[in-house]
């Protein structure tokens, strides 16, 4: 299914503010909240729907990849990555709760039921993963898929990430009794004032571990090699991050997954040269050829087509071959292969080949004519301007 444009999601202008957006998503999520639309699937698709466009337009990193490259820029490399492929709601409770005030999931809403149940324990999230990926043009005309080796943590196989030896190795936290936070009440001159803070015995966890797992000591998570396959869409470029949600590391005590970023590194074409989506070939053709006209054959990413000179070619034409180019990794449409012509002169001449141009010398057709002069004459000029 087609992605919605970010910005139409939450009803926000492409140069909104980040307040505005915090703003225009907050009211989203409570008029999707699954607690005020129990059972209803589409309002839980719209839920998940805006909190991926919070995602990643409230991370400046994460909207300048979007602005620039769309939807591929921040989640092609997963096929479309997001939420609502690899996150639950729960994720998006733990990950963007905050935003409402208080630490009940979505601000204690008492209207919507459960509130607090979703409490306000501390859920870790893991660190993203960098990785650099070699395509050539080849494969950035056509897409490609890449199996990368990376070593990462990756949750506890004894412990499945729990930290604790076993199901009876950890208990609640005394300190606040499994919420997460303390609440303190301080009496000042314009009366009480309440304030909420991570708990300090348990950070925020809710619970204690009371016999840790021997294999990971205690965090739940282990480095391990992972195979991780990466879906490159056409169109990319050099310099450009793509990301996987949930491929980065695992988080300590079963929390949530970081994000892979995919930096995409160009390798150079033996032949041809990247222009944004075109492509730039210098052809080198002999006199007779340019002066006769000939039929010569030049590289594609397709393999190899054959062009038409002209009688009478000059150096410096441009051939344009339509849609010969790149593709746009926005499907604005694909570039052309652009064909540069030069004009081979042999450094050293036999004598007979000597006489033969001497003869031609004084020929008028031999002559620079006064517009090409002036012709060549502008394009010099141009160079300087």
């Amino acid at each position: 299914m087609t992605k919605r444009d970010y910005y139409e999601v939450l009803g926000v202008e492409k140069n909104a503010a980040v307040d505005e957006i915090k703003k225009a998503y907050r009211k989203k999520a409570i008029e999707f909240h699954p607690d005020k639309n129990p059972g209803n699937k589409e309002a839980e698709e719209k839920f998940k729907e805006a909190a991926e466009a919070y995602d990643v337009l409230s991370d400046p990193q994460k909207r300048q990849r979007y602005d620039q490259f769309g939807h591929a820029g921040v989640g092609g490399a997963s096929g479309g990555g997001g939420f609502s492929g690899d996150f639950d709601i729960e994720d998006i409770f733990s990950r963007f709760g905050d935003i409402f005030g208080g630490h009940f999931g979505f601000g204690g809403f008492s209207g919507f039921g459960g509130g607090s149940s979703r409490g306000g324990r501390r859920v870790n999230r893991g660190s993203d993963l960098r990785v650099k990926v070699k395509l050539n043009l080849n494969e950035i005309a056509k897409g490609v898929e890449k199996k990368i080796k990376v070593k990462k943590f990756v949750p506890c196989t004894v412990c499945h990430g729990s930290g604790a030896e076993d199901a009876n190795s950890t208990k609640t936290c005394d300190t606040c009794r499994g919420s997460g936070v303390v609440t303190r009440i301080a009496n000042t001159l314009i009366g009480q004032m309440q304030t909420q803070s991570v708990c300090p015995t348990c950070s925020g966890e809710g619970r204690i571990i009371t016999k840790k797992c021997q294999t990971c000591t205690g965090e739940g998570i282990v480095k391990d090699d992972e195979v991780i396959t990466i879906q490159i869409p056409p169109g990319v470029a050099e310099g450009m991050q793509l990301s996987m949600s949930g491929k980065g590391n695992a988080a300590r005590h079963g929390g949530i997954n970081g994000d892979l970023l995919i930096l995409v590194e160009e390798e150079p074409h033996p032949e041809l040269i990247r222009d944004e989506n075109d492509l730039l070939y210098s052809l080198l053709l002999s006199v007779p050829q340019a002066a006769l006209g000939s039929s010569v054959e030049v590289p594609t990413i397709d393999g190899k087509v054959k062009v038409k000179i002209e009688p009478g070619t000059q150096p410096g034409k441009v051939l344009r071959l339509r849609n010969k180019g790149l593709p746009s990794v926005n499907n604005y449409g694909t570039g052309d292969l652009l064909i540069n012509i030069s004009i081979y002169i042999p450094e050293t001449l036999s004598d007979q080949e000597k006489s033969m141009l001497n003869k031609l010398e004084n020929s008028p057709n031999f002559q620079p004519k006064k517009t090409v002069k002036d012709k060549i004459f502008s394009k010099f000029r141009n160079m300087f301007d």
